[in-house]
C-alpha cells in the first residue's frame, strides 16, 4: 500500500508539473491561429515556438514593398527570427497612433490602456481618450509630417501604428528604434477587409480571441443583411461628395464606400477603376449623377446643415433630383465620431444605408447610427 501511495503521489507531482509548464498567451508555447478571410493587406503564418510570422503590404497593389514581422509571445528567450523579418515581443503594454481607424481597433477592444501617444484630438468624441490625454497618460505628438520628437520619446512606445502611404514625415521618429508597424485598414476596398484589421491589432496586444470574437459577430450581421437586400428588385442609384475648391470630390467606383452602397441594394453613379477621392469639374459630374435617386454628404459642418446651406454652397446643387425630392443623406462629423467607430462598425454603415434604400428590410423603429435623411 505504501509503494502505491507513493507511485500516486508522483503521478499527482508530475501532473501538477505538467499543468504548470502549459503555455498561456504570454508565453513560449503553441500559438493559435488567426484566419484572415477579407483583409488583403495581411497575411498570418504560425512559426516554431509560438511565433507568428506577419507580412504586410499595400492591399490595393498586387507588387508592393511589404513589411515581416515576428511577434514572439513573452520574452521568447532562444526564439530564432527569419532573416528579414523584426521582431516585436508580444503583447505590448505601450503604443502611439495616427489614425482614427487605429484608434476603433483599441477602443473595440477595450485597450484605451495600451494607447500611450495620438497625433491630435480634433474632432475626437471618445470621453475615455479625451480625460486620458486631459490626465497625461496620453500624449499628442503632433500630425504626420510635423512630429513632436520630444513627445514621442516621451510616450516611451513599444511600436508606433503608422500609414506609410500617406503624409509620412517618419524619418525624425525613426532614430528613436521605436519599431514602426504600418496599419493599411484604410486602404482596403472590402468594407469588411477594413474592419477585419481588428485581428492585426488583437496579435500585437494580446487579444485575438476578443479580436476574431467580435469580428466575426460584424461580419455575421453585415452578410445577414446584405443576404436580405440581395433579394430586392428596386436598385436607387446614388451620387457622393460636394464640391470644393471648384472640384467635386469623388470616391472611385472601388473604393470600400462604393461596395457598401453596392451591398446595401443601390447602384453608384461612378463605375471606374479608381479607389480614392477622384477630382471631377461640376459639368462632369452633374452629367452623371443629375438624376440619381440619392446624395450622400459627409462633412463638419459648423451647426445645423440644410438644403439652405447645401445651396449656398453652391447655387447649382438645387439643380439635382436627389436634392429637388429631399433626398441627401447626411452625416456631420462634429456631431457623429464616425471615423472613430465606423471602421469597426460597417454593419451599421450599411444598416442606415438599407433603412433609406430599402425601409422596407429594416424595423420600423430603426435608429440610424451615423447616416440619416437630412431634413
Amino acid at each position: 500500500m505504501r509503494q502505491i501511495f507513493i507511485a500516486m503521489a508522483a503521478m499527482l507531482v508530475c501532473a501538477s508539473c505538467s499543468n504548470k509548464s502549459k503555455p498561456t498567451d504570454n508565453t513560449v508555447g503553441k500559438t493559435s491561429t488567426v484566419e484572415i478571410k477579407y483583409a488583403k493587406g495581411f497575411t498570418v503564418r504560425n512559426g516554431e515556438n509560438g511565433m507568428r510570422l506577419v507580412d504586410v503590404k499595400d492591399p490595393q497593389k498586387g507588387k508592393s514593398k511589404t513589411y515581416h514581422f515576428a511577434l514572439v509571445n513573452g520574452s521568447g528567450q532562444g526564439v530564432a527570427i527569419p532573416d528579414g523579418y523584426t521582431r516585436i515581443n508580444v503583447p505590448i503594454k505601450r503604443t502611439i497612433l495616427m489614425t482614427m481607424l487605429q484608434l476603433s481597433n483599441f477602443t473595440a477592444l477595450n485597450a484605451h490602456d495600451v494607447v500611450k501617444g495620438i497625433t491630435g484630438t480634433k474632432n475626437l468624441f471618445n470621453k475615455d481618450i479625451l480625460e486620458r490625454v486631459k490626465r497625461g497618460d496620453i500624449v499628442k505628438i503632433g500630425m504626420e509630417g510635423n512630429f513632436d520628437t520630444e513627445l514621442v520619446m516621451a510616450a516611451n512606445a513599444d511600436l508606433i501604428f503608422i500609414s506609410p502611404f500617406k503624409r509620412g514625415g517618419y524619418d525624425a521618429i525613426k532614430e528613436s528604434g521605436v519599431p514602426l508597424v504600418p496599419h493599411l485598414g484604410y486602404k482596403e476596398l472590402d468594407p469588411l477587409g477594413q474592419a477585419e484589421w481588428i485581428k492585426f491589432v488583437g496579435m500585437f496586444i494580446g487579444k485575438e480571441k476578443e479580436a476574431s470574437k467580435i469580428f466575426d459577430e460584424i461580419a455575421s450581421r453585415y452578410n445577414t443583411l446584405k443576404a436580405k437586400v440581395a433579394t430586392t428588385k428596386e436598385r436607387p442609384t446614388i451620387l457622393s461628395g460636394e464640391m470644393h475648391g471648384g472640384n467635386w470630390y469623388a470616391v472611385g467606383g472601388k473604393n470600400y464606400l462604393a461596395q457598401i452602397f453596392r451591398d446595401a441594394g443601390a447602384d453608384y453613379i461612378i463605375h471606374d477603376e479608381n479607389t480614392g477621392g477622384v477630382p471631377i469639374e461640376f459639368e462632369s459630374l452633374y452629367a452623371k449623377a443629375a438624376n440619381a435617386d440619392y446624395w450622400r454628404i459627409l462633412n463638419s459642418f459648423p451647426g445645423d446643415f440644410s438644403y439652405d446651406a447645401l445651396e449656398k454652397s453652391e447655387t447649382r446643387n438645387k439643380l439635382f433630383k436627389a436634392f429637388k425630392e429631399r433626398k441627401v443623406i447626411y452625416c456631420n462629423m462634429k456631431r457623429t465620431a464616425y471615423y472613430e467607430i465606423s471602421p469597426v462598425e460597417p454593419d451599421k454603415v450599411l444598416a442606415d444605408f438599407v433603412a433609406i434604400f430599402h425601409p422596407e428590410l429594416m424595423p420600423k423603429d430603426y435608429k440610424p447610427t451615423f447616416y440619416k435623411l437630412l431634413k
